[in-house]
């Protein structure tokens, strides 16, 4: 079976309503609810719905020990379908939210990734991430966290949220902090924000991946510059047809950009949320995009080289392959 890596997947995201409901029972608290359509299903119904579910589902966690239990059981299930590394965004701003600390919120997941580690020898990686609708303030404090409070497996910073909100110039001072820190940076641009979106974030946020990027299939001459300055995309077909950006996986344009140069990786975004998983990103790639195993294999090599962790790791997990 094809080794895969992830590199963008939402740890709060991760969570099936199964886990959700098992940490709001232990905690005593209460989920609202209409954050669920059945049993297995979160219910939302636009991709603006959908940000309000995760809020809501994301609130279940509110302790170090969550977190811990969160990070373990993804990487458990991604190592039953062979992939050997994954970088997760986590949310402090989540954590906060619930009246967590940034060291406590990180330590849950460390003890997480080592558990996962130990038991199945997968590797996670934290990508910190801001949330783009909460703001640039929030965002730089985040920033200021994360340069202020260095982890070894904090690996680079990012952002999500809705791209609607704001402007990537607004986040500049954010990101600049975090470069000036020496650590590499992504954030969630060309999904539901146009081929503009991703060119501003390039230009003020000087990122060194795009998350989701898929919108670059509007503007060729934006295909060819992404193709020649070799930066990666964190594509997630599953996702965007899913959220209604494109009405299958057919439509997608995954094989298009990949066969235009650009280097393409394969990511769940929000697992449970969008019926998915890392593995059926790759079955169902290999399906609707006709590739081969050495496709797929490639595309892992994509994203071990496009991940934030040092060379001698990359090293270790391109051995892997």
């Amino acid at each position: 079976m094809v080794k895969k890596a992830e590199l963008h997947v939402h740890l709060e995201g991760t969570m099936p309503p199964a886990l959700v409901r098992q940490l709001a029972a232990g905690n005593g608290s209460i989920i609202d609810p209409t954050t669920f359509k059945s049993e297995t299903e979160f219910a939302w119904n636009d991709f603006w719905h959908f940000l309000d579910c995760y809020d809501k589902a994301a609130a279940a966690i509110l302790t170090k020990e969550d977190y811990r239990l969160v990070t373990y059981d993804y990487l458990a299930r991604c190592a039953q379908e062979d992939t050997i590394y994954v970088e997760m965004f986590s949310s402090p701003d989540h954590a906060a939210e619930v009246g967590m600390s940034y060291a406590d919120h990180l330590e849950g997941i460390a003890a997480g990734i080592e558990d996962a580690y130990k038991e199945f020898g997968i590797i996670g990686r934290i990508i910190v991430t801001c949330v783009r609708h909460f703001g640039p303030e929030r965002a730089l404090k985040v920033a200021a966290q994360f340069v202020g409070t260095p982890h070894p497996y904090v690996v680079g910073f990012g952002m999500g949220g809705d791209e609607a909100q704001f402007h990537p110039k607004d986040f500049a001072p954010a990101f600049r902090l975090v470069s000036e820190a020496g650590y590499p940076t992504t954030t969630h641009a060309g999904e539901f924000g146009g081929p503009e979106s991703i060119r501003a974030s390039l230009k003020y946020l000087s990122v060194s991946r795009l998350g989701h990027g898929v919108r670059a299939i509007e503007d060729a001459a934006l295909i060819q510059e992404l193709a020649e300055k070799k930066i990666p995309m964190e594509l997630c077909p599953g996702s965007n047809v899913a959220t209604g950006l494109y009405n299958d996986r057919r439509s997608h344009p995954f094989r298009v950009l990949m066969d235009a140069g650009c280097i393409v990786t394969l990511n769940s975004d929000d697992p449970p949320f969008f019926a998915t998983s890392i593995g059926h990103e790759y079955e169902k790639a290999a399906r609707n995009y006709y590739l081969s195993d050495k496709d797929l294999g490639n595309i892992t090599r994509n994203a071990i080289f496009a991940s934030f962790c040092d060379d001698a790791l990359k090293e270790e997990l391109l051995a892997k392959i």
